[in-house]
């Protein structure tokens, strides 16, 4: 007789369900997420109420290991790393998500992800060509027009008939070079309509010859003045009054976007009507109504809107098909409400006529001293380089003596190394004079006098050359204190700030001891509304370490001993964070450090970091040297390959010089690319976790330093694939790169037909306070990665799958195929439940 066990009747059916799967755990969401986790930890059991960070000892890279094995498990509610951080125990994250999932889900309509278009070889092989013979096309003009401007201005009678005739010059130069590409973009498109084609059809070499002219348009220059408003009309862009734009990323689109009168789009915004997709270009409005607020570092999708008086903050987004409704104010990605103003300056009497004065200024500033000075200057070095042998003009057979080449290398020497030493006296010296005009803290007009200047100030101390040369090194503070920044007592780790640092005002920027910064902070020192602006001082605690892609404003809510991650949006309400990590857009809390993290802090004082800190200031004083030794070489080239053809005047000789322009991108890109192969000894790297008083950091640091804003040149071309492949990327066929941003190349693969968008960045390490970690990351065939988004390492994206736009894929992440992420920190948009609502519909009105 087989005996069997009863159950009593009496017993609640919780309790016996409890007692079922405590005999039976691994039946159980608890039972299989601590099974897996215990052979991620290396242990035969976790308990379930113990904390992954704390007790454990894991990381945020096991984490994301565990989270991509659960998301296998069909039967298993997904999970995310922020699941993850705020339900920190098996038992808690088990909890969680079973409670969510017994709630009934909103209705959602994801986007759907679209197969990209059958590729040909063929097509993008011809594009190529034809984009090289429109730049050699566009590049003859350019240089006929100015060897002929150069040739009647030289002719000119003294000082003075110089000067009339550059200012003539200059200025029909550059009105010439603004209205073509306007001629351009209305003869080749017309108005753009919300369509979708191909790449590397004849349709996208018109839209990338149109993007090309406008986004290389002299007009750039004039960000932040009405006369950059006046260019976006001209283009088609419906604009209304007293918008104030300050983003140097230029819409391609124009016809489709419409912006209201006050409207205000601080910096670094993205907002181009277009985006690539699956292999399509895919055009979209953008639609912003009446006083509209767009934040620092936000990405507005296609086929977005934002009704009269919204505001989304600073480190947002809005992805394609969402809508801020009028007066509502949102932030993070994905976007939510928040009760929070981002407009923090009271409003001041700004008129038209002050406006339309600024502009004027600003033409006039141009075109009767920043033009007459460079053209001027030019003449001065040509005519120095164009007699370099005894004094005679340069002929056929003075080019081939050795007096030539060695005239030249001193010009070359003393031109480099002078402006370095020039522009060091000026940027310790003028700004401090200037930044005394703008008082903190008060409210002042825009387009005025004081306006100028803080702009001014704010391009003259932001000049990236200087911050890459000294960038992380210990002499990087010392730099930023000749500049006016408030650096309190240095703790000195020969890593304090990495590069792509920036600011609004030096002198109102403060960082406490012992802050370790990585790569891409932005300190908002400037409140701006649509009349007014005020300056602040912007403040970073002490003992913090802030991530890569930061930006942040004055009054951040965070104090001493935070670690602020990777693309984090800087809380400005609340009670002030200290001790804690910070993650996401919106923020929320994260451990400050795991017991993994702190496997080098025997390194980080006493005698031990005395010895390696010299060690490293020796290294990178040699990298400074030779990068510095490498460029001048560079110089020195492209000035043999200029001044050879000078003596020629002829048609033969303007056709040359168009040539000379082509070849030396070419060169600039092979030279480059070999200058890395170099320091790398023709090897790839490997993944790493070491301190970063370990040599091999102060080797992979080097690397950071080879120049690379020459890509920027190829975007959108088939030889921006050959330049990758030069540097070590394992590239596939057929990549569409339109600005992407790869730290590690020989860490990175991509395969056939994937799209990478403007401003999206592949970056293969991270360094967390004193200690540096890298792995390889890998994106299947087809794969998008949206505008502004981030992958992180050590990460696997599937074929075929989309990271939307401005969104932060995790390092340890795997996306599946086909698959849909989007978000900060990204998330599976068809599978995982959001917590926050999502925008609403909202019809802005046309200005």
């Amino acid at each position: 007789m087989t005996e069997t066990t009863d159950i009593s009747t009496d017993e609640p059916d919780g309790a016996a369900s409890a007692r079922r799967e405590e005999e039976n755990p691994t039946r159980s969401t608890e039972g299989v997420f601590a099974e897996l986790l215990a052979a991620l930890v290396g242990t035969e059991r976790v308990p379930v109420d113990s904390h992954f960070f704390n007790d454990l000892g894991a990381d945020s890279m096991v984490m994301a290991h565990f989270c991509a094995r659960v998301r296998k498990r069909s039967e298993l509610p997904p999970v995310s790393m922020k699941d993850v951080y705020q339900h920190p125990t098996v038992r808690a994250l088990a909890a969680a998500l079973e409670q969510t999932a017994a709630e009934p889900a909103a209705p959602a309509t994801p986007e759907p992800v679209e197969p990209p278009p059958r590729s040909s070889s063929l097509r993008y092989v011809l594009c190529g060509t034809a984009q090289l013979l429109f730049f050699l096309g566009y590049s003859y003009l350019t240089a006929l027009c100015t060897t002929r401007g150069y040739d009647w201005v030289s002719d000119g009678s003294g000082a003075s008939g110089i000067y009339r005739r550059a200012v003539l010059f200059g200025s029909a130069e550059c009105i010439g070079l603004s209205l073509f590409p306007i001629v351009a973009k209305w003869l080749l498109v017309g108005r753009w309509t919300p369509r979708a084609f191909p790449l590397w059809g004849l349709t996208y070499l018109r839209f990338w010859i149109v993007k090309v002219l406008v986004q290389a348009n002299p007009m750039v220059l004039f960000v932040g003045s009405p006369v950059y408003v006046l260019y976006l009309r001209a283009l088609g862009a419906k604009v209304g009054k007293h918008v104030t734009v300050l983003s140097r990323h230029v819409p391609v689109c124009t016809d489709l976007l419409t912006v209201g009168a006050g409207t205000v789009i601080r910096k670094d915004s993205f907002f181009l009507c277009y985006r690539a997709q699956a292999g399509r270009i895919q055009t979209g409005p953008v639609t912003l109504g009446r006083d509209v607020f767009i934040g620092e570092r936000t990405v507005l999708d296609i086929d977005t809107a934002m009704g009269d008086g919204a505001q989304l903050g600073h480190t947002s987004t809005l992805q394609r098909g969402e809508a801020v409704p009028s007066g509502q104010r949102w932030h993070g990605s994905p976007a939510q409400r928040t009760e929070l103003n981002y407009v923090r300056v009271a409003p001041a009497r700004c008129s038209t006529y002050r406006r339309a004065a600024f502009g004027w200024l600003s033409l006039l500033r141009t075109f009767l001293v920043v033009l007459p000075l460079v053209i001027g200057g030019a003449c001065v070095l040509l005519t120095k380089v164009s007699m370099p042998v005894g004094g005679q003009p340069l002929s056929e057979e003075s080019v081939t003596s050795a007096a030539f080449y060695l005239d030249t290398l001193v010009f070359s020497l003393t031109v480099f190394f002078g402006a370095i030493v020039v522009g060091l006296t000026v940027l310790c010296t003028v700004p401090r004079l200037l930044h005394r005009v703008v008082e903190p803290d008060k409210v002042h007009p825009l387009y005025g006098f004081r306006y100028g200047v803080h702009r001014a100030l704010a391009r003259m101390t932001n000049l990236k050359f200087f911050i890459w040369l000294f960038g992380d090194s210990s002499y990087i503070v010392h730099y930023l204190r000749g500049l006016g920044y408030d650096l309190s007592r240095v703790e000195q780790t020969g890593s304090n700030f990495g590069s792509g640092l920036q600011h609004e005002s030096p002198f109102l920027s403060s960082v406490g001891s012992g802050t370790m910064v990585a790569d891409g902070l932005s300190l908002i020192n400037a409140e701006i509304s649509s009349t007014s602006f005020s300056v602040a001082r912007t403040t970073i605690g002490e003992q913090n370490f802030l991530g890569n892609f930061i930006a942040y404003p004055a009054g951040g809510r965070t104090g001493d001993n935070c670690l602020l991650a990777t693309k984090v949006m800087v809380p400005l309400d609340g009670e002030i964070r200290a001790g804690v990590g910070l993650l996401g857009s919106p923020c929320f809390e994260i451990p400050r450090t795991v017991e993994r993290d702190a496997r080098f802090d025997h390194l980080r004082g006493g005698d031990e970091l005395r010895r390696r800190l010299a060690a490293k200031n020796r290294y990178n004083l040699r990298s400074i040297g030779l990068l510095l030794l490498l460029r001048w070489f560079h110089f020195f080239a492209l000035a043999l390959l200029s001044v050879a053809t000078f003596y020629r005047n002829d048609a033969w000789g303007q056709l040359l010089d168009a040539v000379l322009l082509v070849l030396s991108l070419g060169f600039t890109g092979i030279y480059y690319a070999l200058v890395e192969r170099c320091i790398t000894r023709f090897r790839a790297l490997r993944p790493q976790v070491c301190s970063i008083y370990d040599p091999y950091f102060w080797h992979h640091e080097r690397l950071w330093k080879v120049p690379d804003t020459h890509f920027n040149a190829f975007n959108g071309t088939p030889f921006k694939n050959v330049m990758w492949r030069l540097m070590g990327v394992r590239l596939g066929r057929r990549v569409f790169d339109d600005g992407c941003f790869i730290t590690e190349r020989t860490l990175t693969t991509i395969g056939d037909d994937c799209v990478l968008n403007a401003g999206s960045k592949i970056q293969c390490h991270s360094q967390e306070d004193g200690t540096f970690k890298s792995d390889r990351s890998t994106l299947g065939a087809g794969c998008t990665l949206g505008v502004g988004a981030l992958v992180h390492y050590g990460v696997t994206l599937g074929e075929g799958a989309v990271l939307a736009a401005d969104s932060f894929l995790m390092k340890g992440e795997e996306v599946p195929r086909n698959a849909r992420w989007a978000g900060n920190p990204a998330v599976d948009t068809s599978r995982h439940r959001h917590s926050a609502p999502r925008p609403g519909t909202a019809a802005a009105p046309v200005p």
